[in-house]
């Protein structure tokens, strides 16, 4: 009997443990809070449609409108030049840029003018007797024949036996050598074409000058031009006498230019368009590397804003009872930070700033610190 008591005991105390046990767990046991809508904060910015100028950057390299590459094509020694022939030297329209000595070419061309004469000479006697109506005219010509001067034209022929006589004795064939001879005796003198700079010296006196030979640059820095290339998309939007904005590169430094030409071939390559921009300005130099902002036309009822807000390139977040909604748009221009679109309704509430995670229904908060969506 006492084991039978104690072995109802013991199962009395296990199933009272158990539900010890059981009370202290359910008396420890936490109750989840229902868990709590994130809801973000946005910035948005009111839109207002407005007329929205697509500006085209573009940059390029400064070069003179007249340059002249001054190359010889006479062999001789560079004798002298107005002033030292030197980068930078300015020289005046029709000052002597390159002197080369022609002593020798010269002596040449007065033998062949001395031959001429002679021949002339030699023909006289036959015009009295035969042509005694051109005899004055020939002798006239040949009184003035100067063999240091230029050469006069020959006197015009009245009858084609005249023509005949005096081409037949190789006067008029030995007039055109000469002539050919003077129009290479000048090429050993080099002017300046206008007032201008020296920008480039190669030779200097004394030395010896072969054909073809590079001397220098000459340039006119009153007048520069900067070439640029715009996709041709654009290059039906440009006109003529369109004003232009420069700078350098710093932006230290402000132009303004003329668009003076459009180039009407594309680049196979690249499929753009040269553009040719002319510039007036002191401070402008040759190689000067500018950069330049081509207004090429307006767009209206556009807004510009940044490319980091474009979602798949034609879809923008806007802000519909306070959740996010996607809106499709146009992308009319790109531009390296910004985007000039058209589509969106005035008032529209834009995202004005990329929202982590977004998504089309997403709860929102707007911010008190947004703004109105206008040009930049």
């Amino acid at each position: 009997m006492r084991k039978i008591i104690l072995s109802i005991l013991g199962v009395i105390l296990v199933i009272a443990a158990i539900f010890v046990a059981k009370a202290i767990i359910e008396s420890n046991t936490k109750e989840r809070p229902p868990a709590k809508k994130v809801v973000k904060t946005v910035y948005v910015q009111t839109v207002n449609n407005t007329t929205v100028p697509i500006v085209i950057p573009a940059n390029g390299t400064v070069t003179a409108l007249q340059k002249n590459t001054l190359f010889s094509e006479v062999e001789g020694i560079f004798r002298n030049s107005a002033k030292p022939f030197r980068p930078g030297q300015e020289y005046s329209k029709g000052q002597v840029l390159i002197r080369i000595d022609a002593a020798e070419y010269a002596a040449n061309v007065r033998a062949a003018k001395s031959e001429l004469y002679n021949k002339i000479a030699a023909v006289m006697p036959d015009l009295r007797l035969d042509y005694p109506d051109v005899y004055p005219k020939w002798e006239a010509y040949l009184n003035n024949f100067d063999v240091n001067k230029s050469l006069p034209p020959l006197p015009a022929s009245s009858s084609e036996q005249e023509n005949y006589f005096i081409s037949g004795r190789g006067i008029v064939s030995g007039y055109y050598n000469i002539k050919n001879q003077e129009t290479r005796l000048n090429k050993f003198i080099i002017v300046a074409p206008y007032n201008g700079v020296l920008t480039e010296a190669l030779v200097t006196e004394g030395s010896l000058v072969r054909p073809g030979q590079k001397l220098g640059e000459f340039i006119d820095p009153s007048e520069y031009e900067l070439e640029v290339a715009v996709r041709k998309s654009f290059s039906d939007l440009l006109e003529v006498g369109e004003q232009v904005a420069l700078n350098n590169l710093e932006g230290t430094q402000q132009f303004k230019g003329v668009v003076s030409r459009v180039n009407s071939k594309i680049d196979s390559n690249s499929q753009t368009v040269q553009v040719f921009i002319k510039i007036k300005d002191a401070k402008v130099k040759e190689g000067m590397y500018l950069e330049a902002n081509l207004e090429a036309r307006d767009v209206e009822k556009a807004l510009s804003i940044p490319r980091n807000l474009l979602v798949d390139k034609n879809k923008v977040y806007i802000v519909e009872n306070n959740t996010l909604q996607l809106a499709k748009i146009d992308a009319v221009h790109f531009s390296s930070e910004s985007v000039v679109i058209t589509g969106l309704k005035d008032g529209t509430q834009l995202i004005s700033a990329p929202v982590p995670g977004a998504f089309v229904g997403m709860p929102v908060e707007i911010s008190d610190n947004s703004s109105v969506a206008k040009t930049n």
